[in-house]
């Protein structure tokens, strides 16, 4: 009987453990299936849409960005950090994705949740080169610095990438968690356009 309950509590704390491990390492949870707010037709405005869009956040040369400066355009917001392996399969899809729909009114703001901020992201960006259609391209959109703060003020983050959607007036309408499909993510933007 003591050999169970000492099994049992072993049990226990491994379960603990590795939960605990999934959730608090690098790239933990990273795969997740994406988690979808409602449909754009189903969602009101709401304080917490009025909030993210005067929330100040910064970008690599210390200027200071908000949502309400994008107001008229689709804007997608891309948590992500350089250490994520599955952020480094998506970083290709937004480049193209900005090429594409630039144009129309399309915005996509990286934050970069990298603790060491600019130290570690700044090299990182000027070095990194990416596979979009056979070309070896540069990040073209706009990166900005995160922080757990302003990841809980969009509502937190369960694991990385974590994109949220934005419709021209600023309301969200979709929190996409993991490494989606290229073709899912293309329909959800030319949805908004």
């Amino acid at each position: 009987m003591r050999k169970t309950a000492v099994v049992l509590i072993i049990v226990a704390a491994l379960i603990t453990i590795v939960a605990w491990s999934n959730r608090h390492w690098p790239g933990g949870d990273a795969q997740a299936s994406w988690q979808q707010s409602p449909a754009p037709d189903s969602v009101t405005p709401g304080s917490d849409d009025a909030a993210l869009q005067t929330l100040q956040l910064v970008d690599l040369d210390g200027k200071p960005v908000t949502l309400a400066d994008y107001k008229g355009k689709v804007v997608l917001v891309n948590f992500w950090a350089t250490w994520c392996e599955p952020c480094k399969i998506e970083t290709p899809w937004l480049i193209d994705f900005q090429q594409k729909y630039g144009s129309r009114g399309f915005v996509i703001l990286g934050v970069a949740m990298d603790e060491e901020g600019t130290k570690v992201v700044t090299p990182y960006i000027a070095s990194q080169l990416f596979d979009v259609n056979g070309q070896k391209e540069p990040i073209n959109y706009r990166i900005l610095l995160g922080t757990d703060d302003i990841a809980d003020k969009f509502g937190g983050i369960e694991g990385y990438p974590t994109s949220m959607l934005f419709t021209r007036d600023g309301q969200k309408v979709k929190t996409l968690i993991g490494l989606e499909d290229y073709d899912d993510i293309d329909k959800d933007i030319q949805s908004l356009l």
